[in-house]
């Protein structure tokens, strides 16, 4: 789960609806169809179908993922450190509720358990219902199993290690339920429950040249729990914007795999038809950021 936009809007027009991303500016979309909506103890829950992007989901207005390019933010959230990852067994994910963060997982042989922390139990029983392309049947793998409850809190208490953690949620610096999932202190927790080499990925928020500072601020909370923290966008067409992730470890720096090398561990894996976005080319482009963000990130 993902995108930080300020509310859900609909126009006079009944089956329109706008996802905003401040006072000025929005995304319009039409041929809207409710297909649920729920108030949970913690949010607002939505699913629509729309015409151009087909079943899209909201939390308390903000748009998480859309059916027809959940894809792209899904296998770059994860594939990067799976694949950097020379056989991962263990992976944790904190949020994820749609299960699509899960499916991507456990497309690799190697992996052996799959533990996903969602706060929100009827978020997950929706998608689960609502959304089976996003999971495709994750929730039922033997491999995979679901825990209930708040992520710093089940970091704190776990004694558990993992290859791989991954922060799924939605975005918030500010009085948000995933506030403290955004922390150092959170971050060097996380670190406690990785093995030497694990990774750990953070959905990084929009991250362009002219929308930066929330990605920025995720950066300077990481820098000081790992010996590398390395920034990666790709566009999500039902974002309209650049999107950002940062991926950290204390192990090998993942910008420094080769196209050749990614292609080569897909094939092993038999990864490389069943991918539809992610290859060694793709990785490429998205560790490749242009001269204004990097400039505005401080990098060189």
């Amino acid at each position: 789960m993902m995108a930080d936009r300020t509310e859900t809007g609909r126009s006079s027009d009944a089956d329109a609806l706008v996802d905003y991303v401040d006072e000025a500016e929005g995304h319009w979309f039409r041929g809207c169809r409710p297909v649920v909506t729920q108030q949970t103890a913690y949010q607002k829950v939505e699913i629509v179908d729309v015409a151009d992007y087909g079943r899209m989901l909201f939390l308390d207005g903000a748009l998480q993922s859309t059916e027809d390019d959940e894809y792209i933010y899904h296998e770059a959230l994860m594939q990067p450190a799976l694949v950097a990852l020379s056989a991962p067994r263990r992976v944790l994910i904190i949020g994820g509720g749609e299960g699509a963060s899960a499916r991507e997982a456990l497309r690799h042989p190697s992996v052996e358990r799959v533990v996903m922390v969602d706060l929100d139990p009827e978020v997950v029983a929706l998608c689960r219902r609502h959304l089976p392309t996003w999971h495709q049947g994750a929730f039922d793998d033997p491999r995979f199993e679901l825990v209930i409850g708040d992520g710093a809190g089940f970091v704190a208490g776990c004694e558990e290690t993992f290859d791989l953690a991954v922060v799924d949620v939605v975005d918030s610096f500010t009085d948000g339920p995933a506030e403290a999932l955004y922390t150092t202190e959170f971050y060097r927790a996380l670190r406690g429950r990785l093995t030497a080499q694990g990774m750990l990925v953070v959905q990084g928020m929009e991250c362009s040249a002219n929308e930066f500072e929330d990605h920025r601020r995720l950066r300077a909370a990481l820098a000081p729990v790992f010996r590398h923290a390395r920034s990666y966008t790709t566009f999500v067409p039902s974002f309209w914007s650049e999107w950002g992730f940062v991926i950290a470890t204390d192990g090998a720096d993942p910008a420094e795999a080769s196209a050749a090398a990614i292609d080569a561990e897909l094939r092993r894996r038999c990864l490389a038809d069943k991918l539809e976005f992610y290859d060694g080319t793709s990785h490429q482009r998205m560790f490749h950021l242009g001269k204004d963000l990097r400039r505005a990130l401080s990098l060189p």
